[in-house]
């Protein structure tokens, strides 16, 4: 194993643990259920920074999910030539 490939593997795996905290961060569909079951206390502003926040998870998971599909194609290249 060369150190490359040493490398790329740490970052595949350091990069899979980042994409499962992204996913696991993110609300469920069902949310709106608690809403009814809470009473639905949230202020206006509460609801809007919650929104920002799911916003700005899911378009990082899509930035992170293509970073991993990338590193591990070009692992597997660099594995394929050694």
């Amino acid at each position: 194993m060369s150190a490359v490939e040493i490398i790329l593997g740490i970052a595949v795996i350091l990069v899979s643990l980042v994409i499962i905290v992204a996913i696991l961060l993110q609300p469920g569909r069902r949310v709106g259920v608690n809403g009814v079951i809470s009473g639905a206390a949230d202020t206006f502003l509460s609801k809007n920074k919650a929104r920002d926040f799911d916003s700005f998870l899911a378009r990082w998971t899509k930035y992170i999910a293509i970073l991993f599909f990338l590193l591990a194609i070009v692992a597997n290249v660099i594995a394929l030539r050694g």
